[in-house]
């Protein structure tokens, strides 16, 4: 019997250094699809100095730079060569997954007609749920005060419509 608790896997291949690459083009290319999403949206008179393009300009040069900076430790011999840990992950949960597939669906399909605070709650429901969350009534005011403030910060303090749908008579 050996000192190990965990049984042999088996062989288990080796991260390599052009996986590490593809990694890093491809945080590259979201922060360059970022940022061309965030110039393609028109300038808005109504803004001052920050517009809307602010935040993802920032996440789009912070992508940009990360990407980067992966690439060239993947070109130097990889980063994920010290992973041993990943061997022994849990296998994926792919009933979660569905689920918070389903739930961006679900936010996407409502937002338009129920408005932000309805769709973001439900998708927050939603999105617990997936993670096992055994409380739905809690999630439920968790997420409608979390995403009620997120709707007021924006629509009071910013000046910013992110969609009221039926809450905008009564808010």
């Amino acid at each position: 019997m050996s000192d190990d608790p965990l049984p042999d896997a088996g062989p288990v291949a080796p991260a390599t250094p052009r996986a590490d690459l593809a990694v890093g083009g491809f945080v590259t290319f979201l922060g360059a699809l970022t940022l061309y999403g965030a110039y393609a949206v028109p300038a808005s008179p109504l803004y001052a100095q920050v517009g809307a393009t602010a935040i993802p300009i920032v996440v789009g040069v912070f992508l940009v730079v990360i990407g980067v900076l992966l690439s060239l430790v993947g070109l130097r011999g990889g980063w994920s060569h010290g992973l041993e840990e990943l061997i022994d992950a849990p296998p994926v949960n792919w009933r979660s997954l569905a689920i918070i597939f389903a739930a961006l669906l679900v936010q996407l399909a409502l937002i338009e007609w129920l408005g932000f605070v309805i769709a973001a709650t439900i998708q927050y429901v939603l999105v617990c749920a997936a993670f096992g969350s055994r409380h739905p009534l809690r999630d439920l005011l968790i997420g409608a005060v979390v995403c009620l403030a997120a709707y007021l910060g924006f629509d009071r303090l910013l000046g910013v419509n992110i969609g009221a749908g039926i809450l905008e008579g009564i808010i």
